[in-house]
């Protein structure tokens, strides 16, 4: 499991980051919101849980939790120097699933972990909106967006962009593909006609359908999500 621990004090981020990493846990380490940011921005899917520290650099903890909990279902645990009620309450109203006031003992952090990631594995993860480059998919709501306007899509239009969604990174050949969509809409899907379709989804999500970046051809292989 991949846990993203967000503390700019180089001393506490090093001595979590290794004892983190003793239990078994792969770790990635920032030092303010910006860098933050970027991680999640490429790896969200990857993470299992978050640690943000509150006060950072270039701005709070409380942007992260937001920004996680708007995008995705990951646990978040806020390390706090300010034993606070109203922190504590503004970090919980957020989504935040637990906080550690510091200093602490690095074993109570390491329960506390392990005790939140129980809880998720009891429930089943949903992310209800997936990002694509410009392109973010409400999967609760069964919409589209593409820069702010919604994207009118078919069923089955709707069901092969899932498909690239929730296999992202990964080369899809066009006899997996064909498995996965060939009866939704009641109908046979053959070669030709998922060829139209992937035509259709590029020329409604990407910025040039020439230039594909967001569904691109692997040759000889498939297609892969690559944004």
């Amino acid at each position: 499991m991949k846990i993203l621990l967000v503390e700019d004090d180089q001393t506490i981020a090093t001595g979590i980051e290794y004892s983190l990493e003793q239990e078994g846990f792969e770790s990635v380490l920032c030092p303010d919101v910006r860098s933050a940011k970027e991680v999640l921005a490429n790896q969200i899917d990857r993470i299992s849980l978050c640690l943000f520290d509150l006060a950072l650099p270039d701005g709070s903890g409380y942007e992260l939790c937001k920004l996680v909990k708007d995008k995705s279902d990951i646990p978040v645990i806020f390390l706090t120097a300010v034993d606070d009620e109203g922190n504590v309450v503004m970090g919980l109203d957020m989504g935040a699933d637990d906080y550690i006031t510091k200093p602490f003992r690095i074993r109570e952090l390491l329960s506390r972990i392990k005790s939140v990631l129980r809880r998720y594995e009891k429930q089943p993860r949903q992310h209800s909106i997936r990002e694509l480059g410009s392109v973010r998919i409400h999967t609760l709501e069964g919409k589209v967006i593409k820069s702010g306007q919604e994207v009118s899509m078919t069923a089955l239009e709707y069901r092969l962009l899932m498909i690239f969604a929730n296999h992202r990174g990964q080369v899809l050949s066009r006899n997996q593909l064909l498995e996965q969509i060939w009866d939704v809409a009641g109908d046979f899907v053959n070669d030709n006609t998922l060829t139209v379709y992937i035509k259709r989804l590029r020329e409604k999500l990407e910025d040039d359908p020439q230039k594909p970046t967001i569904i691109q051809t692997v040759r000889g292989r498939g297609y892969k999500v690559g944004n």
